[in-house]
């Protein structure tokens, strides 16, 4: 995907100019998780994105930013439109999306199970892949075929708006052989049913083994085997809150796929949200 981050600086002036701070870079949930992996692991693993752009001056970007963070870019080049995400920032950080996914229903199961060897220590997969319908039959094949390589598996929401559309018991499902399963405070609500975070966390840790619910100002919680950890958000003057919790999440992967607990795992990645908070667009 590529971002165009607004962060308007005057009242919006419908059929004028309005004033506003742009940034147009690099994004996508599953290459911003990417990226903050290998930001924290060095060269102690090798970090592959496998995704879907078209042919376009976007796709140029997105390859090019991976690469020079020294993800390993394997993408798909398909005629047609790179995905295309309008953030809109509000005064106090938090954004609206406009989104155009572009040729990314057009993934297929090949491209992503070929990168699998014997080398292979662990899979996530972005909620944006379960929740469009176009691409959801492959999660629980590509989830069973790392399961069989010997990795461990994530996914993240991502998205709470087509969640509710999908439905939880259809995301649920598609998900179910996941290691991890990671979402902000909203989303944990809307997929358990419940209406406390707590019982929320409770729900999900009977069905996934280790659970993170992150909640914003509010910090993060995270369950695995029954044991739960709760972590304070580190404080941060909050310019836009885009790719906060795939900094996170990504964050929390990397220190977990290291060998830290899950208290320094979870400490690690309020961290890394607190950084990318403090700028415009997912990088901070």
């Amino acid at each position: 995907m590529l971002d165009v981050v607004v962060r308007p600086l005057a009242a919006f002036a419908p059929t004028s100019d309005t004033p506003a701070s742009v940034r147009v870079v690099r994004g996508g949930s599953g290459a911003n998780l990417a990226v903050a992996i290998r930001a924290v692991t060095a060269q102690a693993l090798d970090v592959v994105f496998a995704g879907v752009v078209g042919h376009d001056a976007a796709a140029q970007i997105v390859r090019r930013d991976l690469e020079e963070s020294g993800v390993v870019a394997h993408l798909s080049s398909l005629e047609g439109s790179t995905g295309v995400v309008v953030s809109l920032v509000g005064d106090t950080g938090e954004r609206a999306m406009l989104t155009e996914r572009g040729v990314n229903g057009e993934l297929t199961f090949e491209h992503v199970v070929d990168l699998f060897d014997e080398h292979l220590v662990h899979v996530h997969v972005s909620g944006y892949t379960v929740l469009d319908v176009a691409t959801r039959v492959l999660v629980p094949r590509l989830l069973d075929a790392a399961t069989a390589r010997g990795a461990t598996t994530s996914v993240d929401v991502c998205s709470v708006g087509p969640l509710m559309v999908v439905g939880p018991a259809t995301f649920a499902l598609a998900v179910r052989s996941a290691t991890m399963l990671f979402a902000n405070e909203e989303e944990a609500l809307v997929l358990s049913g419940d209406g406390d975070v707590e019982d929320a966390l409770e729900t999900l840790s009977r069905q996934w083994r280790e659970v993170v619910i992150t909640r914003g100002p509010l910090g993060a919680l995270a369950c695995r085997d029954g044991e739960t950890v709760t972590v304070a958000a580190q404080r941060a003057e909050v310019v836009d809150t885009t790719g906060a919790g795939d900094s996170a999440t990504g964050t929390y992967l990397a220190h977990r796929l290291a060998g830290e607990d899950v208290p320094t795992a979870l400490t690690f990645a309020m961290a890394a949200a607190a950084r990318v908070v403090r700028g415009l667009g997912s990088r901070g």
